[in-house]
């Protein structure tokens, strides 16, 4: 369903805040319905809306709630204090009874057929993935999430999660800040997959544990699933300052920039060349592309470490520039 929209205007009317309640330390959720009580486009799991916020910014978050609800849409918000603004503008001016223009919903994260899943959550991630546990246990397929935070208190939906029809699927993981006491990704995945799929959506060492666990215990690509968030549960893999710079293609010696806002894999495809590509949010490693000179700034979850380290690869579909030009082997 990547890229889709559901047939109707493309912006919703303005949507009513309902309902604001503080889910953990430093999340919120908020819960939007239509003034009118009429129900809203409908959505599947894995699905987000775009919000606009107070100053005129724009942010992506996923629905968390049940997509067999109809009359609300529910999203959560983890307040960032180093982020752009947006996390800020959520937590402190948008209140129970505003009204707030959004998106129809749109999905780049479906939840696909299996006999099993494994839902690997950390802090802010947990929202897709709580929509898909609503979906699964309605259907009596077999799951099991696992979420991981640093403490009881920044856990999210606790008294939801620990509910009768959630608590014998869910296992909680609070590291408390000890690097020992996280998620042993690989003990968890040490098994061959019968028909299971795996989804992951969280921090990017998070990911980068899940997906080099997945390839350790050779689970298939296409079983494996991951959505990367900014720190406050937007949809932005790189959610830092963006800055101009260039990109050189070894082949032809031509020079294109790329300017904030747009990827390294747009602006190759605009000027007409071809790079193969999949998932466009740093996971899958379709478009892993060889760097002959300068130093990428690494956005993506598909890298161990020690390729991040050596700077002579990259994922242009997320993935910038720390130099002011990057060669490219293409």
């Amino acid at each position: 369903c990547r890229g889709t929209l559901t047939h109707m205007a493309q912006e919703t009317p303005r949507l009513r805040v309902q309902r604001v309640t503080l889910e953990a330390q430093g999340i919120r959720s908020y819960e939007l319905v239509h003034p009118e009580g009429q129900a809203l486009p409908a959505f599947e799991a894995g699905s987000h809306v775009e919000v606009q916020l107070p100053g005129g910014l724009r942010r992506q978050y996923s629905l968390c709630n049940d997509p067999a609800e109809t009359h609300r849409y529910v999203i959560a918000v983890q307040y960032d204090a180093q982020g752009r603004g947006g996390s800020r503008a959520v937590h402190e001016q948008v209140h129970e009874g505003d009204l707030v223009s959004v998106r129809p919903p749109r999905c780049d994260f479906p939840l696909m057929y299996a006999r099993g899943y494994v839902l690997v959550a950390g802090g802010i991630g947990i929202t897709p993935l709580l929509s898909m546990a609503h979906v699964l246990q309605r259907q009596g397929v077999p799951w099991h999430l696992h979420y991981c935070t640093r403490s009881p208190e920044r856990t999210a939906f606790r008294e939801l999660l620990a509910s009768p029809a959630f608590a014998g699927h869910v296992t909680l993981h609070h590291s408390e800040g000890d690097p020992a006491r996280r998620l042993d990704a690989r003990a968890l995945l040490t098994r061959k997959p019968g028909n299971q799929r795996v989804y992951c959506c969280g921090p990017a060492p998070l990911m980068r544990a899940v997906r080099e666990a997945t390839q350790a215990h050779e689970w298939p690509r296409e079983k494996v699933h991951f959505e990367a968030f900014g720190a406050d549960g937007t949809h932005a893999v790189g959610a830092g300052a963006e800055n101009e710079f260039e990109v050189v293609v070894r082949s032809s010696g031509a020079t294109y920039p790329v300017p904030p806002g747009r990827t390294v894999l747009q602006v190759l495809r605009q000027n007409g060349l071809r790079v193969p590509s999949d998932c466009e949010a740093g996971s899958c490693g379709a478009c892993v592309t060889r760097v002959l000179d300068g130093q990428p700034e690494h956005r993506d979850t598909f890298l161990p470490e020690a390729r991040r380290a050596a700077c002579r690869d990259m994922l242009v579909c997320v993935s910038r520039a720390r130099s002011r030009q990057l060669v490219l082997d293409l």
